[in-house]
């Protein structure tokens, strides 16, 4: 399956967005040792933007605590990013709870609400 791409079968930023996503998770995971605060987070996804000045982590969940840590260690994760991947930028990192993991748990939520009505 070849593309003009460079016979890469999805794009470039999807590329981008999963290493990312990868060298962002292992980052997190080394500093959970050193911290407590950060606890156990789950990276579900990475969006940069076109130009990949800024990208967005998208987490199972984030209590602000955990946010509040994150973006104490944004900096060092960004070099970590920086020697780890070969982009022309390294982008600002923003962390957010991911909102497709809340919109899978109200329809869940709904379909028990149905569910028990039905019985």
């Amino acid at each position: 399956m070849s593309s003009r791409s460079g016979g890469h079968p999805y794009p470039r930023s999807a590329r981008v967005n999963e290493i990312l996503r990868e060298v962002i998770s292992d980052a997190i995971v080394r500093l959970e040792d050193e911290d407590d605060r950060l606890g156990l987070l789950t990276v579900t996804g990475v969006e940069t933007s076109p130009d990949l000045r800024h990208a967005t982590v998208f987490f199972d969940s984030l209590p602000p605590e955990a946010r509040e840590v994150l973006e104490e260690y944004r900096v060092e994760i960004q070099a970590d990013v920086n020697v780890q991947t070969r982009l022309k930028r390294t982008p600002k990192l923003n962390f957010l709870a991911d909102p497709a993991i809340a919109a899978g748990g109200a329809v869940e939520d709904a379909l028990r609400r149905l569910h028990d009505e039905d019985e």
